[in-house]
């Protein structure tokens, strides 16, 4: 696979991670047929591992999200600079402490958005809490999965 194409299943893995944070776009299924792309084009023994564990993660991470609240964000005062603010969070965790960054980068990141727009440490935690008692984690937990299974592609790209 030339340098192009790995470059385009880049692109298609990030816009599926920015659509984890859109209601409504399936970001982790972007993610994963990029995945699939990958594979089916440079089919190799690590591929399919990489492909068949981004298939099990990703199950799991559904199945988890249908035990959590549904998203409700916005009827509880959260915006989606807030969610784009977590977000960047813990994909910038996830970089700096690979893997387990990517939890506390976003409570960090949506912990700082409502800071600033709020002012007071109490009413950013409490907006914060709320924020994740009421679909937030749910974007959590999608978000996880999509940044493990970009993290092990990008890691087989490399080893490869």
């Amino acid at each position: 696979m030339g340098a192009w194409e790995l470059l385009l299943v880049a692109l298609v893995m990030l816009i599926g991670l920015c659509g984890v944070l859109l209601p409504g776009v399936p970001g982790s299924w972007l993610v994963w047929a990029a995945v699939l792309w990958w594979t089916l084009t440079d089919p190799h023994g690590l591929a399919w591992g990489i492909f068949l564990g981004a298939s099990a993660v990703l199950l799991t991470a559904q199945a988890v999200r249908w035990q959590l609240p549904a998203r409700r964000l916005r009827s509880y005062g959260a915006d989606r600079r807030m969610v784009a603010a977590a977000g960047a969070g813990a994909l910038l965790g996830f970089v700096l402490l690979p893997v387990v960054g990517a939890v506390p980068g976003f409570l960090l990141g949506g912990y700082l958005f409502e800071r600033l727009r709020l002012g007071s440490h109490a009413a950013a935690a409490a907006a914060t809490r709320t924020a994740l008692r009421h679909g937030g984690s749910r974007i959590l937990v999608e978000l996880f999965a999509c940044l493990l299974i970009m993290g092990a592609w990008l890691g087989a790209v490399i080893a490869a």
